[in-house]
């Protein structure tokens, strides 16, 4: 009788293990483990990551999350990039705009940004290049930033440890090093922005939630004082002092704020984006491209996402969930569209123009086939390992690509 239950239980044990292995698997952290790295808080929850020992990094990134995020959605791919650069890089996750304080508008968080990247700068002397990288509200906050930081003329003393060279050599590495632009007195390099609104959340389908109906995208931009300030910049129906919507002006250089000079100071622009399955923010919004300009991957399947992410990127193959890669030039008015017939998308066309008058490199990220694909927005920063985990081979190629 014993030998006859043990067998049921035997049984019984298998069956359940072949009903658990049909849902998902989530790993917790799991590989950020072998991570050799340590993070140091500072006020206001912010903290930066970088290698165990006592190394001297002189490229800053600093990672700025989206709207009611906080430092540690970046906890992840903060740790592959020290991971992957560990005597090269300090990685500062901003916190002076986490929760509620999201809601307080892109001028004035891109203002406490500026002032908090100052701040980092100054207790890491040995710094000489910055980066920044952006998710969602995130990049936008930063590109209003470096703007400030650009208008800011601030000067730093040459390490002495970096400078000890010839005379004749030191001059002219000195004359080289002062004719370059500089944010908060570094050197610009990466400037990345992972499925950002770049041409806001108003209308004509850039936010796929609302399905492109008229109704919902008026109902929404009726509503968006809901957000606070951030929800007008958003939605394009801020127009303090006369002035046009702030999306709008930072789509130019202005007798203020230099926003285009400011990006135009960065070796490197690059933009991740969501072709299908992010429910907050359009695909042409986040990759700064006309709906008519898109790659013919949003509506296919997974089978055909698969070919066309082989036939453009052999090389790459560890980055499944990469369907499209390109570097643009910069834009060709003759070859621009016409005005639209509307107000909505005439200031759409006026952003593209302006921020497509610098060349970026574009990457299109298609979570087809994924259980993590209804939270692709999150998942392509990997906000949480447990339940964004699909997005690590995105992150993968974001530090692959990063030039030091």
């Amino acid at each position: 009788m014993d030998s006859v239950e043990m067998e049921n239980k035997k049984t019984n044990n298998n069956n359940k293990k072949k009903r658990y292995s049909t849902f998902p698997k989530f790993q917790c952290f799991s590989s950020n483990d072998d991570v050799p790295a340590s993070e140091k808080p500072h006020v206001a929850g912010s903290f930066d990551v970088k290698r165990d020992q006592d190394q001297r990094p002189t490229h800053l990134i600093v990672m700025v999350n989206g709207i009611i995020g906080s430092a540690k959605n970046w906890r992840y791919a903060a740790k592959q990039f020290v991971k992957a650069y560990p005597n090269d890089v300090i990685v500062h996750c901003s916190e002076c705009n986490s929760t509620m304080l999201t809601f307080d508008g892109v001028d004035v968080m891109g203002k406490r940004l500026a002032d908090e990247v100052i701040s980092v700068v100054d207790r890491h002397p040995n710094l000489r290049k910055i980066s920044f990288v952006g998710h969602s509200l995130g990049g936008l906050v930063a590109r209003y930033a470096i703007a400030v930081l650009y208008q800011k003329k601030i000067e730093r003393k040459p390490d002495e440890e970096i400078c000890e060279c010839d005379g004749e050599e030191s001059n002219k590495s000195f004359l080289e090093e002062k004719t370059r632009v500089k944010l908060a007195g570094l050197e610009p390099g990466n400037f990345i922005t992972s499925a950002t609104p770049h041409l806001g959340s108003r209308g004509h389908k850039q936010v796929p939630i609302f399905c492109g109906f008229h109704t919902m995208e008026k109902a929404a931009s009726h509503a968006s004082w809901l957000l606070g300030r951030t929800g007008k910049h958003l939605f394009l129906v801020d127009s303090e002092d006369g002035k046009p919507p702030l999306l709008l002006q930072m789509s130019s250089d202005s007798e203020d704020l230099k926003f285009i000079s400011a990006l135009q100071s960065f070796r490197r622009r690059i933009t991740y984006a969501n072709a299908r399955f992010d429910h907050l923010v359009g695909w042409s919004s986040s990759s700064l491209r006309r709906r008519n300009e898109l790659p013919k991957v949003s509506g296919i399947s997974t089978f055909t996402a698969r070919l066309i992410y082989r036939r453009n990127l052999v090389k790459n193959g560890k980055y499944r969930h990469i369907v499209y890669e390109a570097t643009s030039k910069t834009a060709n008015p003759s070859l621009e569209n016409k005005v639209a017939r509307n107000r909505t998308i005439e200031m759409e066309e006026e952003m593209i123009r302006g921020l497509t008058s610098l060349s970026w490199e574009r990457v299109d990220v298609n979570f087809s086939g994924s259980i993590q694909r209804l939270l692709s927005h999150n998942t392509i920063q990997v906000k949480t390992y447990c339940i964004n985990s699909d997005g690590a081979d995105v992150i993968q190629h974001m530090v692959d690509n990063f030039q030091l």
